[in-house]
């Protein structure tokens, strides 16, 4: 037996509007001193990682700016599809700043110095990103958005530019290996391409919405076909 749910009612919608778009203005905020931290310290020690970092911090305000943007009007949904596009051309960006330094590490450019601030900024990124990445993303799916949820990816991401941040800055601290940080630097490149494909498509998470569709259509999960989120397998075995 099929159950349909109509997803939250219009109270708990403008709660969990609210919600997101407090996570969308905590993460913006954030974002901006990390990219202001990162790209001082960055040029202080000729460091290409912290560069890349503070310039990923300053793509990920777009991408929060967008959902901003998409939860500020009337109608937020009408908004989505737009704030996708710009989502995912900020994956897409994120991922050609993070390769270009990667490269210009790998081909011998200046050798950083160590930065005691940098260290420091990415263990507190590590800490803070997971929290305010998994608040947004329940949200997101509650309410059934897309955008939201996205977002949430590009801003768990960040967590994990700042594991490889915190590894190669250690690395190359403690033993010198500068290599080992554009190198991971490079799968993260990767990641962040596919997220930005899937944010285009706009196949970042299932809508509630997507109950009134007929099962077995391409939209009954609010995805697309290649849509692989926990929350599709959930309702597809519910089905």
């Amino acid at each position: 037996m099929t159950v349909l749910s109509l997803g939250p009612s219009p109270a708990r919608r403008e709660v969990l509007a609210r919600r997101i778009r407090w996570f969308v203005a905590a993460t913006i905020t954030y974002n901006v001193i990390e990219a202001v931290v990162a790209l001082s310290a960055g040029a202080k020690a000729s460091s290409t990682a912290l560069i890349g970092f503070g310039l990923d911090s300053v793509i990920e305000v777009s991408s929060a700016a967008a959902v901003a943007w998409q939860f500020a009007g009337r109608d937020p949904e009408a908004r989505e599809k737009i704030a996708l596009k710009i989502i995912a051309c900020s994956f897409f960006g994120l991922a050609a700043f993070v390769s270009l330094n990667a490269v210009r590490a790998l081909l011998g450019g200046v050798e950083a110095e160590h930065s005691t601030i940098g260290l420091i900024l990415a263990a507190v990124s590590l800490a803070i990103m997971p929290l305010l990445s998994y608040g947004q993303r329940r949200t997101g799916r509650e309410l059934g958005s897309r955008s939201a949820v996205a977002d949430s990816k590009q801003t768990l991401l960040c967590t994990y530019l700042s594991a490889v941040l915190l590894v190669g800055l250690g690395l190359n601290w403690l033993l010198g290996w500068s290599w080992a940080d554009p190198l991971a630097a490079l799968v993260i490149a990767g990641i962040a391409v596919r997220e930005g494909i899937q944010a285009w498509r706009g196949d970042a998470c299932c809508s509630h919405a997507a109950a009134l569709h007929p099962a077995g259509t391409p939209d009954a999960c609010g995805c697309g076909p290649d849509c692989t989120d926990a929350c599709c397998t959930n309702t597809a075995e519910h089905r």
